[in-house]
């Protein structure tokens, strides 16, 4: 019985593992996701995906791993971004995730996992037979033979979705005219970790694996990759270019400063290594050496709407609101507005506690919200905005945006009935509240029916 429960869990834990954990925190920067989206466009159209329906995710996790977890999003961890070397490695990985997506492998996981529960309650009732006639050692057999079977089932299917994926990933590659080297580069870091811990690469111990062995795959890929015409095409050096910005600007704002001041020391003056000194010295409370530093990038380039963003949001951390102003309004009129950037700049308007200021801040804030209505950031502070003029409804229903995305379900459903209480009657917003209450509810009571308490109820 013990194995028995130990095998549910550990098919539960896998199919966990394929949905985001509510303890990663979702990493959002404007400059990170502007590069995402324009390396993976190529490789969403290539799998016949809409680029407006596919999600690149960013989760501060420090493991090497990337995943797909229901509809069209792909969550890539940062300790991905900080194990690739080149912009390549990362579309390959992508490519492969989106390999999962356009075969329906979220929705057919269920499937691996019914069949090998299957098999394990077929061999406990066996085994139970088999011990109710006092045959105890032949009962312990059958239910081990099946719990076996029934794992070795269940990591097949895995291991079958993760090869069918990789010669996706590798198909679309080709589409977009990408190489496929970086995807080997990427399995290669892959095999070198496999040996570093440990793991071993006979067939023995791939019978244990959800994913197919790392030389394996290597080895598979290689014989495609090297017929493709864009084997040999040379990398795009925007796109490097670009990787190694957002890398070290990952690095400086999630590692510890020393470790970022040891990796980019003060000798390289180049753009990641400033980047990444910037956010170190910011993360240490050393504001005029974090200013100093951004004054450097903005040197090189003064119109880099994300070398403004960086000085403004330094100035605005630090106590300076008014002085973040100029940097953050001129980011935001030259990306137009970008969602993140123009939400930091509505909250430095706010932070000024400048009456006068609010009015701009709402017009910002409302087109952040219009562009991108899933930043619970940009809604809490047009909530501050409307209770400061005393718009409590609208307040309200600001606060029922910002706490269903936060997966605050009940404090969403009173909030939403708070405003849907002071909102004109079938206006947009009014109905907007009566969304959100319905969305919160149905969230809830899935949450409910996930944790299968009995003294959960809704509402």
């Amino acid at each position: 019985m013990r194995l028995f429960a130990r095998l549910l869990a550990m098919l539960a834990a896998a199919m966990l593992a394929a949905q985001p954990v509510a303890a990663q925190s979702i990493l959002r920067d404007a400059e990170t996701e502007a590069f995402l989206d324009e390396i993976s466009a190529p490789l969403i159209e290539a799998a016949g995906l809409q680029p407006d329906n596919v999600d690149i995710i960013l989760i501060n996790d420090p493991s090497i791993n990337a995943f797909v977890a229901g509809g069209q999003a792909v969550y890539i961890h940062s300790g991905l971004i900080d194990a690739a070397d080149t912009a390549e490695e990362v579309q390959g990985v992508i490519a492969h995730e989106l390999g999962h997506i356009t075969g329906g492998h979220i929705l057919r996981y269920g499937e691996g996992m019914a069949s090998a529960t299957k098999i394990t309650v077929l061999s406990l009732l066996a085994g139970l037979g088999a011990a109710l006639v006092g045959a105890g050692d032949a009962a312990m057999g059958i239910m081990m033979a099946g719990q076996q079977a029934a794992m070795g089932k269940f990591l097949s299917f895995s291991r079958t979705q993760e090869s069918s994926a990789d010669f996706a990933g590798a198909e679309y590659l080709s589409k977009a005219g990408i190489s496929g080297q970086g995807s080997l580069d990427f399995f290669g870091k892959l095999l070198n970790q496999e040996y570093r811990y440990g793991y071993s690469q006979s067939d023995e111990a791939g019978f244990y694996r959800t994913h197919p062995l790392s030389g394996d795959r290597i080895s598979a890929l290689r014989g495609v990759y090297e017929k493709d015409p864009a084997w040999q095409r040379p990398a795009n050096a925007r796109n490097q270019a670009n990787f190694e910005r957002v890398k070290a600007k990952l690095i400086g704002y999630i590692s510890k400063p020393s470790a970022t001041l040891r990796d980019y020391p003060e000798t390289d003056q180049t753009i990641p290594a400033l980047y990444a000194r910037a956010y170190a010295y910011h993360q240490n409370a050393r504001v005029d050496l974090a200013l100093e530093t951004a004054d450097k990038l903005l040197a090189k380039d003064p119109d880099d709407p994300y070398f403004l963003e960086l000085k403004g949001q330094v100035l605005l951390e630090s106590g300076r609101p008014r002085e973040s102003l100029e940097p953050l309004r001129r980011a935001t009129d030259l990306t137009n507005s970008e969602p993140l950037i123009a939400s930091l700049f509505g909250h430095a308007l706010i932070a000024t506690e400048d009456k006068s200021n609010y009015e701009e801040a709402e017009r910002v804030l409302r087109a952040a919200v219009g562009r991108d209505r899933r930043n619970p950031f940009a809604w809490y502070q047009l909530g501050v905005v409307y209770a400061a003029r005393g718009d409590t409804a609208r307040a309200r229903l600001a606060s029922a945006e910002q706490q269903v995305m936060n997966g605050e379900y009940g404090l969403a459903i009173r909030s939403a009935q708070a405003a849907e209480s002071g909102l004109d009657h079938g206006s947009p917003d009014w109905i907007r509240s009566q969304d959100i209450g319905m969305q919160a509810r149905a969230l809830l009571e899935r949450q409910c029916e996930m944790q299968r308490k009995r003294n959960c109820a809704p509402g």
